[in-house]
């Protein structure tokens, strides 16, 4: 129940610092987000890139075991 409370607060208080009556930091959120879109973007494709190889190499191991099976 605090962690609930707790995390209530904190997106209140990020919720007032962005809008214009509050701190009014929208401007540097927006710039925030745009130089960390790209670096985003980045670990995402390189994550994806890892995990079709991985599913390739699998796809071949499972292939591998298939084929003993057969021949006999």
């Amino acid at each position: 129940m605090k962690a609930l409370l707790l995390g209530l607060v904190f997106l209140l208080a990020a919720v007032l610092a962005i809008i214009p009556a509050g701190l009014g930091w929208w401007a540097d959120v927006l710039a925030f987000l745009r130089g960390a879109a790209p670096v985003i973007a980045v670990f995402i494709g390189l994550i994806a890139v890892f995990i079709g190889i991985a599913d390739i190499k699998d796809r071949a191991e499972a292939k591998k075991e298939e084929t003993p099976e057969e021949k006999t």
